[in-house]
């Protein structure tokens, strides 16, 4: 199940965040968020003692905690987007899968004339699609 997703501009700046839990959880997820940025910037810093290629966007999981799982993946324009989940037996195919459709999302979002770059996204139309990609991760793609 996933906890909550994120979207993180260039300069480490939260676009969007939002949990799909119940309860008091959004400054955990923030936290959550904050840490993982510093192992991204490790990862893209450190490509060599990570094994990753440098035009590799899905990073994979950056670490995981006693009840979550954070993934992330950066895009060619340094924006990060970060994935956590409460299942410890995600396959990486999924969430590929998810950050490929959750990236097109964004992409749609900020194309909008009326978005201006660097700035939170606040559009009720990406909230509600990225919703409806969150209710599908996990699902079998046909």
């Amino acid at each position: 199940m996933i906890a909550c997703v994120a979207v993180v501009g260039q300069q480490n700046n939260p676009l969007f965040i939002e949990s799909f839990t119940e309860g008091e959880d959004e400054l955990k997820f923030h936290y959550i968020v904050h840490c993982s940025l510093d192992v991204i910037q490790e990862k893209v810093s450190n490509p060599k003692k990570t094994g990753s290629a440098m035009n590799e966007t899905f990073l994979g999981l950056l670490y995981p905690t006693e009840d979550y799982k954070v993934y992330g993946y950066l895009t060619n324009t340094r924006v990060k987007f970060l994935l956590v989940t409460t299942d410890q037996d995600v396959r990486d195919i999924d969430v590929r899968n998810f950050f490929r459709r959750f990236h097109a999302a964004y992409v749609d979002a900020v194309s909008n004339p009326f978005h201006v770059p660097g700035k939170r996204i606040i559009s009720k139309a990406f909230t509600e699609r990225v919703g409806a990609i969150v209710k599908s991760f996990g699902a079998p793609t046909t």
